[in-house]
Order: structure tokens, then C-alpha cells, then sequence
């Protein structure tokens, strides 16, 4: 059976097939994708996508320049990367550039060449040594459901989300 170039590791490489480094050595963790079957959207180098949403995502990689609303599994901003806009995701690793409004349910990954900036919400981050992360940024609340807490944040929303301890009868 021939090698399946969708499930490679989906990290910037080098040459020689090798992951970039960050700038400090420090290792990052980076999402490893799984063999199995799944919807996947690359948007490669030189590449430029506007005005468009993009929804049920499994992964969405993206080389070159992207404006637009995403909903998606995972998602992984490759250097030289742009994306504009606003997304929800699950797992997002940023090695380019991200601004707008940015909801990573389960993890933000800004690694040493990544800069997001925007309105910024997750539920775990990881900054790698030169990474940039700025703006109005939040940690998603653990309280709230993060299905809830990630349609509250997006925008426009007219959900009101509270932790279950403070809804109480008047």
C-alpha cells in the first residue's frame, strides 16, 4: 500500500523532512494527525482563499493566505500562513500569523514563529519562546460546558452562559 501523504505530521518541515525547530530549542508538542479517514482542507503557498466559511473540518492546514470563518477540528497555520477572520476550533497550533477572533476549545499552541492576535479564547495555551499572543485573551471558563462557553465567544452570540452553581430561583 502506498504512502498516504495526508497523514504525515503535519508540522513545518525543513530539507530533510525534519520539524522546525522554535527559535529557544524548546520542543513543542505538535498535533499528530490520525490515519484515519477524515475531512481535510490544505490551502498551500501563494495560495488565496476570501470571503468564505469553512465548516466540518477534520483538519484545515493552511501555507498560504486565508480570510474567513472556520469551524474545525483542527487547524494548523504553517509559516509563511495567514488566516483573518474568526474560528472555532478544537486544536489550533499557529506557526504563521492569526488575527481576529479565535476560540480553541481544548488547546492554543503558539509556537516560536506563531502570532495571534485578536480576541483570543482556550482552554489550554502553550506559548513557545518567541511566540506573540496578544489582545483581549481568555482562558474558557471550566466551569461551563465547552461547547457553551465556545458559543458565547463567538460573536454575535446572544447565548448567556453561567456556571450552574450560580443560577439560582429569585
Amino acid at each position: 500500500m502506498p504512502d498516504n501523504p495526508v497523514a504525515a505530521p503535519l508540522s513545518p518541515r525543513d530539507g530533510t523532512g525534519q520539524p522546525l525547530a522554535s527559535a529557544s530549542g524548546i520542543a513543542v508538542p505538535e498535533t499528530q494527525p490520525t490515519t484515519a479517514p477524515g475531512s481535510k482542507l490544505f490551502v498551500g503557498v501563494n495560495i488565496k482563499l476570501k470571503g468564505v466559511e469553512i465548516s466540518d473540518c477534520d483538519q484545515f492546514i493552511i501555507e498560504g493566505h486565508v480570510e474567513a470563518a472556520v469551524h474545525s477540528k483542527g487547524m494548523q497555520i504553517a509559516k509563511p500562513g495567514t488566516l483573518k477572520g474568526s474560528a472555532l476550533i478544537d486544536v489550533a497550533e499557529v506557526h504563521g500569523e492569526f488575527s481576529g477572533e479565535l476560540t480553541a476549545r481544548t488547546r492554543l499552541v503558539v509556537h516560536g514563529t506563531g502570532r495571534v492576535s485578536g480576541t483570543i479564547r482556550y482552554g489550554k495555551l502553550i506559548v513557545a519562546e518567541g511566540g506573540e499572543l496578544s489582545g483581549d485573551v481568555k482562558r474558557l471558563d471550566a466551569s461551563v460546558e465547552p461547547v457553551q462557553a465556545a458559543r458565547a465567544a463567538l460573536p454575535g452570540s446572544r447565548h448567556v452562559v453561567a456556571p450552574a452553581s450560580e443560577i439560582g430561583t429569585h
